[in-house]
């Protein structure tokens, strides 16, 4: 721009090109550096032992690029001793390690490379049979992705004798928003509510004063994934909803108003609508989106595969919820060789069903 500032007053000049370079994952460990200096301020973390532990807690590998964001106190005590490797610390990890794989490079990549980005790319070019399975499949698809990264972050800490608290719970399976927030990115979420929610004021303050921290706690969190109208829609979306559901249980108190099943379908396609801000590139393509569902023609991009990985990908929220941990206590037993036989066997498979080419991690953008 001001290259073509100086053009107009006939001072035309090759201008050095300003570029700035961002290590990957900055925002991650840049919340976890505020987390860390937060609590030890606050007394809630003893201050680490040595510089080397703070550097060793700021870029310990398998959580840096896209989290999650391990706190201090998670991490620091582990620090003080000696990595101990259990027999169900390995079969956990490898099993996360497997599941994560096969979450990202076959679910999440085929709905991104055949449905997601196709539809996002041209909405005005599909009708509503389509832009909605594109919708559903771009949940799946964001869910599949980071809870992959999540997965084998977290596996690959435990191969290394170290424990990851949980990041992702069945979130899917939300009957509210704030429900919601309490199984996606509980690692964000608890961040968020620690560290700007609370500072606020939180809910000590009285009901109004609540809901415009909750509000505002969302717009910002919805501003942290970028600078952009759709991100700033995403988290008045979630703010606004949250406000309505805590006058709702501040008129009702504890009354039962709606079935719990009912409340799970209908956060499902808030979070859904919210989807759409997310993943489209300009605020006019997002309404584009939501203008072509009212428009009835013949699908053309959904096909029985995709329509299983969209299926499979919301019922994997309504398998038993701690799955991965008790297979890992059944596998616990099992021989070294037998272990290793069925995590070869386990990565040949996802390889040989994967697509060419993987995807990119969603969250690497931020």
């Amino acid at each position: 721009q001001a290259g073509e500032l100086l053009a107009r007053f006939g001072w035309e000049r090759d201008l050095p090109l300003l570029e700035i370079v961002l290590p990957v994952g900055i925002s991650f460990f840049t919340f976890q550096g505020i987390s860390y200096v937060v609590d030890v301020h606050r007394g809630k973390t003893p201050p680490a032992k040595s510089l080397l532990d703070v550097m060793l807690l700021m870029s310990f590998f398998p959580h840096l690029v896209a989290g999650p964001i391990v706190r201090a106190s998670d991490l620091l005590p582990q620090f003080d001793r000696v990595p101990r490797l259990t027999r169900e610390m390995a079969a956990h990890g490898f099993l996360l390690i497997g599941w994560g794989l096969f979450k990202k490079t076959v679910i999440a990549s085929e709905l991104a490379t055949r449905l997601v980005d196709p539809v996002f790319f041209d909405p005005s070019a599909y009708g509503a049979l389509d832009l909605a399975a594109a919708v559903y499949a771009y949940a799946v698809q964001i869910y599949c992705d980071f809870s992959a990264y999540s997965d084998m972050a977290i596996g690959t800490a435990a191969l290394l004798g170290y424990s990851f608290p949980r990041n992702f719970d069945q979130p899917y399976r939300a009957k509210s928003m704030q429900d919601f927030w309490r199984r996606w990115h509980i690692s964000l979420s608890s961040w968020l509510r620690d560290y700007l929610y609370v500072p606020l004021g939180g809910g000590r303050k009285g009901l109004v004063r609540s809901c415009l921290n909750v509000f505002i706690t969302m717009l910002l969190g919805g501003l942290w994934h970028g600078a952009a109208w759709t991100f700033v829609a995403w988290g008045a979306l979630h703010g606004g909803v949250q406000v309505i559901e805590r006058l709702g249980r501040a008129a009702f108190g504890d009354r039962k108003v709606i079935p719990t099943w009912i409340g799970v379908i209908v956060t499902f396609h808030i979070v859904c609508l919210g989807w759409i801000l997310f993943r489209a590139e300009t605020f006019p393509m997002a309404m584009e989106m939501l203008a072509g569902l009212g428009r009835f023609e013949t699908a053309t991009m959904v096909t029985p595969f995709l329509m299983t990985l969209i299926v499979g990908g919301l019922a994997m929220h309504w398998l038993p919820p701690r799955a991965i941990e008790g297979f890992a206590t059944w596998l616990k037993p099992a021989p070294s060789l037998t272990m290793g036989l069925l995590v070869g066997a386990a990565i040949l498979l996802v390889e040989a069903v994967r697509p060419d080419g993987v995807a990119p991690f969603i969250y690497f953008q931020f």
